[in-house]
């Protein structure tokens, strides 16, 4: 019996890397369910896995899958199942965005924000093609990274069309299994690219008509960067559901809300209609932005707008 990671997933057979460096193309033997979680993919990237040869085929037979200490999820759009696992066993998830072709709305990385949260993962926030912005975009950017690191959220700036800012990401990255998500065309797989041009990732144009990016990665997958650092790439999302998660859990996993929620008069208070609400209050007083109440507010009354909706591969 051998042991390795799990570094692509294509939902009908795997790429494992074993102890020993090798890459082996593996596939799972009948029913395969990891107990406790309902989703369409028993195996995801970044499990480690055991796994032996089978004496009539090529392929390696997974046989077990370790304990994760943490997964994070999308809703699936197979109605029989509840969720999609993106990758397991992360030690970051990185959100790159944009505010220029294809825009990326503030609703759109809340809801980002409250599933690493839920999931307890560390995230940062990549603002990407900054060579694109005008003066105006760069002043929301701005009053963006002010919010976002005023909750706690490492922000950074980059273009990976001109080089800036790969450094800073260099260094983020390091030592690190990191998962970054984001809308397709976002540039992804361009700033893995500069990051490690070995790697030679597929990448794509952004249609004018649209604004919008078509999806250049398939499945997600995990790639060395050096020793001990590995970035997982998914596949371009266009919002992430919020699943097993109760609605009075919600602000819980919104860090400015929960500091106030403990001063609200009722203790199952759902911040939106009840008298002496600790966190309204905070709203009222910008101790709370505005911007990250509404999207509170979207995702307890289980708001699916187009433009966050998950979509599939």
């Amino acid at each position: 019996m051998k042991q390795g990671l799990v570094l692509k997933s294509t939902g009908s057979s795997y790429q494992v890397k074993s102890d020993n460096n090798e890459i082996i193309n593996c596939k799972i033997r009948g029913k395969f369910r990891t107990k406790g979680i309902k989703t369409t993919n028993p195996i995801a990237v970044g499990d480690i896995v055991d796994f032996k040869f089978d004496d009539n085929s090529e392929f390696g037979i997974i046989s077990k899958i370790h304990p994760r200490k943490n997964y994070i999820i999308r809703k699936s759009i197979n109605l029989s199942k509840q969720a999609h696992i993106l990758a397991a066993n992360i030690d970051q998830a990185v959100l790159m965005v944009t505010l220029a072709k294809p825009k990326t709305y503030p609703e759109f990385i809340d809801r980002f924000l409250v599933s690493a949260e839920a999931y307890q993962i560390p995230a940062k926030i990549i603002f990407n093609k900054i060579d694109l912005y005008d003066e105006e975009l760069i002043k929301e950017m701005g009053a963006l990274m002010n919010l976002y690191e005023g909750i706690g959220y490492g922000c950074f700036q980059t273009s990976a069309k001109k080089g800036i800012g790969i450094d800073e990401v260099k260094e983020l990255l390091k030592d690190k299994i990191s998962v970054i998500s984001g809308h397709s065309g976002i540039g992804k797989s361009s700033l893995i690219n500069t990051i490690q041009p070995s790697l030679n990732l597929k990448t794509s144009e952004i249609s004018d008509y649209h604004e919008s990016g078509k999806h250049t990665t398939t499945f997600p997958e995990m790639h060395e960067l050096s020793k001990d650092s590995y970035i997982i790439d998914t596949p371009g999302i266009k919002g992430l559901g919020m699943v097993d998660m109760e609605k009075e859990e919600i602000a819980h996993y919104f860090p400015e809300m929960f500091k106030a929620l403990k001063n609200c008069q009722f203790y199952n208070c759902t911040h939106s209609h009840e008298p002496n609400c600790a966190v309204k209050l905070a709203v009222e007083n910008g101790t709370i932005k505005k911007s990250r109440y509404k999207s509170y507010l979207s995702i307890l009354a289980g708001d699916e707008d187009e433009k966050f909706r998950s979509v599939g591969y």
